[in-house]
């Protein structure tokens, strides 16, 4: 990296800035985080447009699907594997070439704008009097720079409408919220004690019971199914740029108002990449029979390990090919992630989801950088007690790698790869630690009011 200097100042000063307007309890109107985000992006978009280092796959993976689209042809297939998911940003690569952008702008200008977006939502997700201070830190935030601005990764597309998805599905009012299974627990517990669980399963699942008229139309019916598909079609986009904004639907889902809501939720969130798959033939000349090879392809993940956490001490600093280490670590994937939502099954699902998007990092078995940006905006938005460590350290490991490593030959590059990657084992602890252990049940007062402090409720209500 030619202006390493420069990036480095630029981050730096952005993180004293945050850590200053923190202290200060600075709140500054929404505009000003706005432009101050806008500045210091297009500042390192420009730098690192007319650096001689380029990424990797930056230049070999998603310049060919963009060059493939403007050609009249399959992204997926035309990049020789180096896109591996559906063609809807590459489609928007195309558009920017035909343009006649040059690749080093237009591949960073597609990112770049998705995190500038991202500002305001994430004062939309944390709502309350600090959402100006949270856009703020968001928009100074240095690995949300380094991913948009030098590496020019696909993380702030798939994130400007997961984030959007959240926005919507949790509509106006109190932007705290219970998960969904604080008050039906309570409710279900309350029949239980009153009736006993053998006359209680008719009144959960029988005609007539909570599950039936969860499913009738009720009050705002229209509004809420409305609400529930447009969040849907947000996270379809989501979907669309990559495929690991799966684990953000449980928390979406959660903060919609009722059962049909997340029904209409959850089918147009499968109609929209179902469109783009469906009509490759139409827009990027794919043919009926390649449509399998291309499904094949997006599937297709090869289990390279040895980049950050646990693996890199199995493959002693290097990338590797380890199916079995990978297949363990999607497996402890799993497993975490239902842990998670057990034990945060009555937080708010904002909550949730951080939860949820901080143990995938802590048990994967194969990372690159672009995807500790995954939980940031949900934990600049909602920050915990050990948030800003967690920020800090994964910023300064990230920027190690962008800035510092790519000032060797390629020979020096993997010698400190074998330590950079060995070294992010320190980082899995703080982010244990960062997940929101303090806010694992919300407050539901209307439940309380209900059942009084004796009541069922009382074992699942305390301050969020």
């Amino acid at each position: 990296m030619d202006y390493a200097v420069l990036t480095g100042i630029v981050l730096v000063a952005g993180v004293v800035l945050a850590l200053v307007a923190q202290w200060r309890d600075w709140r500054p109107p929404l505009i000003v985080a706005i432009v101050v985000g806008i500045a210091v992006r297009v500042l390192i978009m420009y730098t690192s447009a007319i650096d001689t280092w380029q990424p990797v796959d930056f230049m070999q993976s998603f310049k060919p699907a963009g060059e493939a689209v403007v050609r009249g042809e399959d992204p997926v297939l035309a990049s020789n594997g180096g896109w591996h998911f559906l063609p809807t940003i590459p489609y928007v690569y195309g558009i920017l070439l035909w343009l006649g952008i040059p690749w080093e702008y237009a591949g960073r200008l597609v990112t770049v704008v998705a995190d500038i977006v991202l500002i305001p939502l994430v004062a939309k997700l944390a709502g309350g009097p600090k959402a100006s201070l949270r856009a703020l830190q968001y928009a100074l935030n240095p690995l949300a720079v380094l991913i948009a601005s030098v590496h020019g990764q696909v993380e702030p597309v798939a994130l400007v409408f997961g984030v959007a998805a959240f926005v919507v599905a949790r509509g106006p009012g109190d932007p705290d919220r219970p998960g969904l299974l604080t008050d039906v627990v309570g409710r279900v517990r309350g029949g239980v004690a009153s009736y006993g669980v053998r006359a209680s399963i008719p009144r959960v699942i029988g005609r007539g019971g909570m599950l039936h008229r969860a499913l009738l139309a009720g009050e705002d019916d229209r509004a809420h199914l409305r609400r529930g598909a447009l969040a849907g079609v947000l996270m379809g986009l989501a979907l669309c740029a990559k495929s690991w904004p799966i684990w953000l639907i449980p928390g979406f889902l959660l903060l919609l108002p009722n059962l049909r809501s997340r029904v209409a939720a959850l089918f147009t969130t499968g109609v929209v990449p179902l469109f783009f798959l469906v009509t490759l033939p139409i827009f990027a000349g794919t043919s009926l029979s390649q449509i399998p090879k291309v499904i094949d392809t997006i599937r297709d993940i090869r289990p390279i390990v040895g980049e950050w956490g646990w693996t890199p001490w199995f493959t002693e600093g290097s990338w590797d090919l380890r199916p079995g280490l990978a297949s363990f670590g999607t497996n402890l994937i799993y497993l975490s992630v239902v842990l998670v939502i057990l034990i945060w099954r009555r937080a708010d699902p904002i909550d949730m989801t951080t939860a949820i998007l901080l143990v995938f990092m802590v048990m994967t078995p194969r990372l690159g950088a672009q995807y500790l940006l995954w939980f940031m905006p949900f934990l600049v938005a909602r920050p915990t007690r050990f948030a800003w460590p967690a920020i800090l350290g994964v910023s300064f490991w990230s920027a190690y790698g962008y800035i510092y490593m790519t000032q060797f030959d390629s020979d020096g590059w993997w010698l400190q790869h074998t330590y950079w990657s060995r070294a992010s084992i320190v980082l899995l602890p703080v982010l244990a630690l960062a997940m929101p252990w303090g806010r694992r049940i919300a407050a539901t007062p209307g439940l309380t009011h209900r059942l009084g402090p004796k009541g069922p409720s009382a074992k699942i209500t305390s301050p969020a």
